[in-house]
């Protein structure tokens, strides 16, 4: 809607994961080389964490571009509430096996043969799997057993877990010791430091078009990270809605009181915000007025 007021030639906020806006801190950078060089060197087990918004998807999208431009096999799994019986299943689709789907064992045998016939010719498999914080317990053996297999050369399936840190406190459980050994490498992605964020918005707004902005401020862009409290998707939802702000109101450089008025609107919460204050007193007054049990 604003593109055209503001010379975009795309919209430099989408909140769709897309590659080609992915900036290259150095806390991403790591983790996807990380990820690369799992994969390359045949580690077996691979997780990347990280809180709600960090752009773990991104990198897994950054991730599936690698793997196919090097004709790598991998199956990528973004519903993880599922059955053990699904999650066979929805690896014979994206493997494309040529197998019964909804039978197990034949999933397996057929998956075998695809692990050895690409071990044979110098190349791996990858099972990528989001949102793994939400796996049932039953699933997560069944992946920790698929990391069995293995030759003289490495492991025959890469696989990834990425989730929130949630994630991670279920690895600790100790009915799943025997999996948390086997992860070989791990990635965490925090929020991004006021540089990061800095950098990171006027990238993106390079990349659509405006390669010198003066749209946002660096007094404003500080104040945008604050309030996003450093989360990618809060930032990129925070500047989307300024755009559409000033676009509206005819105005092309984004101001203080155009940021509350988003804040205001997006329900922000922030250390120091009045909305947060507010909330927290209720919560207070709400335990002093609940007795005690004894």
């Amino acid at each position: 809607m604003y593109n055209a007021f503001f010379g975009f030639s795309e919209s430099p906020f989408s909140l769709s994961p897309d590659p080609a806006f992915f900036y290259r801190s150095e806390q991403h950078e790591e983790a996807l080389a990380n990820l690369v060089y799992g994969v390359q060197a045949r580690k077996g087990f691979i997780v990347l964490t990280g809180e709600v918004g960090t752009g773990k998807t991104t990198m897994l999208e950054c991730l599936r571009d690698y793997l196919e431009s090097q004709y790598i096999e991998f199956a990528f799994l973004f519903n993880s509430r599922i059955n053990v019986e699904q999650f066979f299943e929805m690896i014979a689709y994206d493997l494309n096996l040529s197998c019964p789907r909804t039978s197990k064992t034949e999933v397996l045998f057929a998956l075998n043969q695809l692990l050895v016939e690409q071990a044979q010719e110098g190349r791996t498999v990858v099972l990528i799997v989001d949102e793994a914080h939400n796996l049932e317990w039953e699933v997560l053996e069944e992946i920790r057993l698929l990391g069995n297999l293995e030759n003289r050369n490495g492991k025959l399936l890469q696989i990834i877990l990425s989730g929130q840190p949630e994630l991670d406190r279920k690895l600790d459980a100790p009915n799943l010791r025997q999996l948390k050994q086997r992860v070989v490498l791990r990635s965490t992605l925090d929020p991004f430091t006021l540089r990061d964020a800095v950098e990171y918005i006027e990238s993106r707004l390079e990349r659509a078009g405006m390669p010198q902005q003066e749209v946002f401020s660096e007094e404003l862009m500080a104040e945008i990270h604050l309030r996003a409290q450093g989360i990618p998707r809060v930032i990129n939802s925070v500047c989307d809605n300024l755009l559409l702000t000033g676009f509206a109101m005819e105005e092309k450089v984004c101001t203080k009181d155009m940021l509350d008025e988003v804040c205001k609107d997006m329900r922000l919460e922030w250390p120091g915000s009045r909305r947060l204050r507010s909330r927290m007193a209720e919560e207070s007054f709400e335990r002093e007025r609940t007795p005690y049990k004894v």
